[in-house]
């Protein structure tokens, strides 16, 4: 898009209800997520990660290949079916009646999330100029942060109320909001023509730095920040620290992920703040926040760590996706946006499962300092400097 016009008025009522879709997505992840283990009585750990894992594993699975149903027929309708996907998941297992449906409902409501998330990545990138994709992915992040930051906690209160039939049924409630909304403000938004790709053709754009070097800066920061929200509460409880300081610590680093990053996409926009050294820059904040927690004890530590990892991501992610927008082929932004997700995904379940490891094998400070390194690789990897325009 050629024009510069910002993204405020009508354009803005173009754009907000991309960025509920996100909010959807991110609450209805960790509202549930958060509940599970009570749900289940903590009889099976296994049962327990398996009813974690199968949401993102549809995602992991499926968002690529909705992200180029997408491009084949527009993701406004891919849009539209992931909520109304989610809305059905949601309602089915209130009307199930049955507590075991829960496995399906994660499942059905993940699959859903991995049409209308690359959906609604890729209309924030085709609907906002180019000259403000920062600040317009800055948004997207932020309401996506809002809906990790307030699952747990709304999701705790609405069980407290009526169990998880009522958390069930306000998401399908909430996602048949969102898609009313999204069908009166979203303008329809044709598929561009293409031309053939073949198997080469996209390995070849999938192993660019243009798709690697921010792909691989968002896995790293959402490993930091899955690690800062599950990790920091157990460090504090080391240390002597109750739960009412270390849920406070855990909220400072959601609350400064989500208020970074409308910041960030301005400074972006605005010419003042390079995606490859922010992104490096960003990655290194979430290094030395890992260092800090792992090195420092007491309550300055696990605080300063949760500012700093917070800070970190809430830098790479607007720049990440920003830096995707505009190396990406506009016609091909659904099947770029939906890979990338992807590498996030599977830094969320990874960053958790290396600092686990090595916590199991020798101590929780260690496991912090394993993942600060494999961190610190990607920032050397990431601050290199690019080789061509598109990189």
């Amino acid at each position: 898009m050629s024009d510069t016009e910002p993204v405020t008025g009508r354009r803005a009522g173009q754009i907000f209800p991309l960025y509920a879709a996100g909010f959807v997505t991110a609450f209805g992840a960790h509202s549930i997520a958060a509940g599970l283990g009570a749900y289940t009585g903590f009889a099976s750990l296994l049962t327990l990660g398996l009813l974690l894992a199968v949401y993102d594993g549809a995602e992991i699975v499926l968002k690529p290949v909705f992200g180029a149903v997408a491009d084949r027929i527009g993701p406004r309708p891919v849009l539209f079916g992931g909520l109304l996907g989610f809305a059905a998941a949601s309602a089915g297992f209130v009307l199930a009646g049955d507590p075991a449906a829960v496995g399906l409902a994660r499942f059905g409501q993940g699959a859903a999330a991995a049409a209308f998330s690359p959906a609604a990545g890729a209309l924030v990138a085709r609907l906002a100029p180019d000259s403000r994709h920062g600040r317009a992915f800055g948004g997207y992040g932020a309401w996506k942060g809002l809906g990790y930051t307030l699952g747990p906690v709304l999701g705790g209160v609405l069980i407290t109320i009526g169990g998880f039939d009522l958390l069930f049924g306000t998401l399908a409630g909430l996602a048949v909001a969102v898609l009313a909304w999204a069908a009166l403000f979203v303008p329809k938004v044709p598929p561009l023509p293409r031309a053939r790709q073949t198997l080469l053709d996209l390995t070849r754009r999938l192993t660019a730095p243009g798709f690697l070097r921010p792909t691989a800066a968002l896995a790293g920061a959402t490993a930091a920040l899955a690690v800062g929200v599950g990790f920091l509460p157990v460090a504090g409880a080391a240390n002597g620290l109750g739960p009412l300081l270390t849920g406070a610590a855990v909220s400072v680093l959601a609350a400064t992920a989500a208020l970074m990053q409308p910041w960030v996409g301005r400074l972006r926009d605005a010419g003042r703040l390079p995606d490859v050294p922010g992104m490096a820059g960003g990655l290194a904040a979430a290094v030395a926040g890992l260092l800090v927690a792992a090195l420092v004890p007491g309550i300055l530590g696990i605080l300063v760590g949760a500012v700093a990892i917070g800070f970190g991501t809430g830098v790479v992610t607007p720049l990440g996706f920003a830096h995707l927008a505009a190396s990406t082929p506009r016609e091909r932004l659904g099947q770029t946006m939906g890979s990338a997700e992807v590498g996030r995904e599977l830094g969320d379940a990874g960053g958790p499962l290396l600092v686990g490891a090595l916590a199991a094998a020798a101590t929780l400070g260690l496991g912090l300092a394993g993942l600060a390194l494999v961190l610190f690789a990607l920032v050397v990897v990431i601050g290199r400097e690019p080789k061509s325009p598109d990189s």
